[in-house]
């Protein structure tokens, strides 16, 4: 009975470290990914305010690049925060 019980012990904590070990990774990988993107959009907007600083009158035609760049980095972030998650559940 007590061999049963200190097995079952040693399960349950290899399970939890498991658990623990898994949402380690979870918040690293999220938070690296946010720390990423933090630093492509200050890329993007840093660099469009020296642009339309320099030559004001391209402003309507660098907003829409500026955008699009915004929605690729966001989207990298979000595909980063779904691999994570997806990691986290099923593995």
């Amino acid at each position: 009975m007590l061999s049963s019980l200190s097995s079952f012990t040693f399960l349950a904590a290899a399970e939890d470290g498991a658990d623990a070990g898994k949402a380690i990774a979870l918040a690293l990988g999220i938070g690296l990914g946010a720390l990423g993107a933090g630093v492509g959009l200050g890329n993007i907007f840093g660099s469009m305010i020296q642009a339309v600083a320099r030559q004001p009158e391209l402003k309507g035609e660098l907003t829409g690049i500026q955008w699009l760049g915004f929605a690729l980095v966001e989207a990298v972030v979000f595909y980063g925060l779904l691999g994570g998650l997806l990691a986290y559940v099923l593995v």
